[in-house]
């Protein structure tokens, strides 16, 4: 007997329910639920537009359902919240999906007591025109919180941290909710970034180096991903490591390496010529580097399961280049992992001291006259310049240094000025 999934709002449904109520990260939950299902392409692609579209959304569909249900959201059982969810969001964001599908389909994933009152909130809400008030603007983080659907608390985080105004703060903001473009780094081994970008049709970064930019992930992307023409990389994690500025023949370590990434990018720049010792805490990760190096090309890559805080001290003092992408609270990406706006900021006050570690750990690799990169993917000053100039003052031996990419030896790259994720870099040269 089949008993894998084929309808995909009852795939939706079931994994929207599953993400709230088990903590589990919606990327892990979709390809979990693709990997059991009997979907065709198409239906897989609107399963994981609505799950990831729901969640990106929550806090704006919360406030629609408070202002159409006579039941607050939070005293609705899991599936009738996450239905009514998933039925707002498609009239609301999905204009190829008729607005009576929307309602009838949703409708029909609940409990028979209950799709009556499902199809009363769409209905209504469709008689009303699609219309809901914003909270008033004077009430700034409530605003956004709802306009944005960003937690207000959080709101006021960016606001504070990255040191901007409240008109940037609304530009930050929708920046993070844009659809986010597809960057690839284009594979130097085999070719040019300017013949990647007319194989695949896309058009060459402005500012990352060997990047080619497209709007999505087509069957020409994906062909070139799988034959290892290119790779995913956004255009500020390849800033930083090509700030590392690594060189053919040179001894390198990665101490946060995978999935990869930036060990690739590092390769290339490197013309497969040296070696790049790509280190990670979890032993069962490594294989997407040597999955990914092999599809690639690339044959200088060492792997190796280890704490970035108790560094190899085979290679204490012999590394030309260590490039240390701390762990972090991820705040850089909602944009492409949209569960990390309802991140707890309590859970993010631990980091910076874990951080720290890591980066004195990566540190000892670091030959006389070497460099040392340190980066994340958040705007968390704490994570960032904080890290970073705690360990200056207590390294006197490392010292900022200035480069092309990273100005002054320290850059926080901001969506809505730069075009690209949330990120920081700082390079640092030991004396």
């Amino acid at each position: 007997m089949n008993n894998k999934t084929t309808n995909p709002r009852r795939a939706a449904l079931d994994s929207l329910i599953a993400t709230e109520r088990d903590g589990r990260y919606s990327n892990l939950e979709i390809n979990s639920a693709i990997g059991r299902s009997d979907m065709t392409a198409a239906d897989r692609g609107l399963y994981t537009r609505l799950v990831y579209g729901v969640i990106e959304k929550k806090l704006t569909l919360d406030h629609v359902i408070a202002k159409y249900s006579r039941i607050a959201p939070e005293d609705l059982d899991p599936d009738v919240l996450n239905a009514l969810r998933m039925g707002l969001y498609q009239l609301l964001w999905m204009d190829r999906v008729p607005d009576h599908a929307a309602v009838s389909e949703t409708a029909a994933l609940v409990q028979k007591s209950r799709v009556g009152y499902v199809n009363a909130v769409l209905r209504t809400f469709l008689r009303a025109a699609k219309a809901y008030d914003l909270p008033p603007e004077t009430d700034f983080y409530r605003y956004c919180e709802v306009k944005y659907s960003v937690p207000a608390e959080t709101v006021r985080f960016f606001e504070e941290s990255c040191g901007i105004s409240r008109a940037e703060t609304e530009e930050f903001l929708t920046a993070m909710n844009r659809e986010p473009h597809v960057a690839l780094r284009v594979n130097r081994l085999r070719m040019t970034a300017e013949e990647a970008a007319a194989k695949c049709g896309g058009t060459l970064s402005a500012i990352a180096p060997d990047i080619v930019l497209t709007e999505s992930l087509d069957d020409c992307v994906k062909a070139g991903l799988a034959d290892g023409d290119w790779f995913v990389q956004d255009e500020a994690s390849r800033i930083v490591s090509a700030a590392l500025g690594a060189q053919p023949g040179e001894v390198i370590v990665d101490t946060c390496a995978c999935p990869g990434g930036k060990s690739f990018s590092i390769v290339m720049d490197m013309h497969n010529e040296g070696t790049v010792y790509s280190y990670d805490l979890h032993k069962n990760k490594l294989s997407l580097i040597e999955k990914g190096a092999k599809t690639l090309g690339i044959t200088v890559i060492r792997t190796e399961a280890r704490d970035a805080r108790k560094p190899d001290e085979f290679l204490a003092g012999k590394a030309d280049r260590v490039l240390c992408d701390a762990p972090c609270s991820g705040l850089g990406v909602i944009a492409k992992k949209p569960d990390i706006r309802y991140k707890d900021l309590e859970d993010v006050k631990r980091l910076p001291e874990i951080q720290y570690g890591i980066l004195c750990g990566a540190s000892s690799y670091v030959k006389p006259g070497g460099v040392l990169v340190y980066s994340t993917c958040t705007v968390n000053r704490e994570e960032n310049e904080e890290v970073v100039e705690k360990f200056l003052t207590e390294h006197p031996d490392f010292f900022l240094e200035d480069d092309t990419y990273l100005p002054g030896g320290m850059r926080t790259f901001l969506p809505h000025r730069d075009g690209c994720d949330g990120f920081f870099g700082a390079k640092m040269r030991r004396k």
